[in-house]
């Protein structure tokens, strides 16, 4: 009993940090902080609800719902997050909202990795502009406008999504980024604008400010000098120079000879090292887009789940069931996947019993294509529903439809299943005329 106070004690305390990181716009910290607080207590309702208020706050509204949907299944009675999914269902609107948001961030996507980089800006203020809670959004926004050099424009993205979440890492890391960047544009034109201005020096206490093609006009004093240093060079050339160029010829052929192997074999390391680099890149982005549709895929699948929450809430049992088993189970988180497992339950229930009910009415009514598509719903999830009646209908209405082989199979399975009862002597009555042999 004392370790159980102690686990309750910390995930109290930890909900109690996440709180008060939350009043201070930590968002990112007031996450981790109630994540840590869920691990210890999954039923702490206080912090699990905090946590979708978070969510939906930073824009992940799919997150928002599956933590109020989750709160509300553990404690049913009194719980604010009843009230949070009240407010989002009855607005219609606001969930087609957030259903294109999420197509529409997920598209800007797909436009950068398609390197249509203007496409992708234009959604993403779609996105916001709809969303403008979606701190991720932001982000993607910043970074491309980081891509096109525009950095100031890159910043004020990156401030919005400080004032959402002020200490987000990703947002931090980012904005230090594009400031190192827009420094080293200004120090290039500070540098620039420097050679362009005039050469200068010292003459006594005074400044001579001379322009940097400035040219000595004085004909006399250059053609003096022009004579003297050719004949000095002249000089220095016949005594000098040739003997030791002669001299040091074939050497420094030797060591060209050597420079240019040790070039070549440096330039050939290169191209391998190049060659290397460029695999690993094609490499990662293959990984990137298989990870690009996995999570459309993952995506796809939470919509289909919200489809069907929202079609039960709404009594509207048929189009639960029909959505529900659309729904796979492997893509959902531990949270979801209970969300999943307690839904589908209580819609199997309700719906095998409704589409059962209404193929029962189409066979009567004789409407037997129908009748076995709504029978076959039910054979596939239970197979000897209402004591066999559904197997055997099913067989029936296969007969009517002339489909004797399927006939035949279900009629089998009502004599296996049900032996002694008068619907599977009726049943072995058919499979005789049909040319069914009975078992031995």
């Amino acid at each position: 009993m004392d370790s159980y106070n102690k686990i309750i004690y910390v995930s109290n305390a930890l909900y109690n940090d996440g709180l008060e990181k939350a009043k201070q716009r930590d968002l990112s910290g007031a996450i981790q902080s109630l994540r840590k607080s869920l691990r210890f207590n999954k039923a702490n309702t206080q912090a699990r609800n905090l946590l979708g208020l978070i969510y939906y706050e930073t824009g992940e509204v799919v997150d928002a719902l599956s933590e109020w949907v989750l709160s509300r299944s553990l404690s049913p009675e009194g719980n604010p997050a009843e009230k949070y999914l009240e407010e989002i269902q009855s607005n219609r609107s606001q969930l087609n909202a957030v259903n294109q948001t999420i197509k529409k961030y997920n598209q800007a996507l797909l436009y950068c990795q398609q390197d249509s980089k203007d496409l992708a800006i234009i959604q993403l203020k779609k996105v916001l502009s709809m969303n403008p809670g979606l701190v991720k959004g932001y982000q993607l926004l910043a970074l491309l406008y980081m891509e096109e050099g525009k950095y100031e424009l890159a910043k004020k993205e990156l401030r919005m999504a400080a004032e959402i979440d002020t200490n987000n890492v990703t947002t931090l890391r980012y904005l230090r980024e594009a400031d190192r960047l827009l420094q080293d544009v200004q120090g290039k034109e500070g540098r620039k604008e420097k050679k362009e201005k005039a050469a200068s020096y010292q003459s006594g206490n005074e400044t001579i400010i001379q322009p940097t093609n400035f040219k000595d006009n004085s004909a006399v004093m250059t053609i003096l000098n022009l004579v003297i240093g050719v004949g000095i060079g002249v000089l220095i050339t016949w005594f000098l120079v040739i003997p030791g160029i002669r001299q040091n010829a074939v050497s420094d052929a030797k060591k060209a000879e050597l420079a240019a192997n040790d070039s070549l074999a440096t330039r050939n390391q290169e191209v391998k090292s190049l060659e290397s680099q460029i695999e690993t890149l094609n490499k990662q982005i293959k990984e990137q887009k298989d990870a690009s549709e996995d999570s459309k895929k993952i995506v796809d699948n939470y919509e289909q789940l919200l489809i069907a929450y929202d079609a039960f809430a709404q009594q509207n049992i048929q189009g639960a069931g029909d959505t529900i088993v659309n729904v796979d189970a492997s893509l959902l988180d531990g949270q979801a996947k209970a969300i999943y497992d307690s839904l589908n339950t209580k819609v199997n229930e309700q719906y095998i019993s409704a589409v059962y009910a209404q193929a029962e009415q189409d066979y009567r009514a004789g409407r037997y294509p129908e009748a076995v598509t709504g029978l076959e719903k039910v054979v596939q999830v239970e197979e000897d529903y209402n004591d066999g009646y559904a197997i055997y209908y099913l067989a029936q209405s296969y007969r009517q439809t002339g489909d004797l082989e399927n006939a035949k199979k279900y009629f089998q399975r009502m004599v296996e299943l049900h032996p002694g009862t008068s619907r599977a002597r009726r049943s072995q009555q058919y499979l005789n005329e049909l040319g069914q042999q009975p078992p031995q």
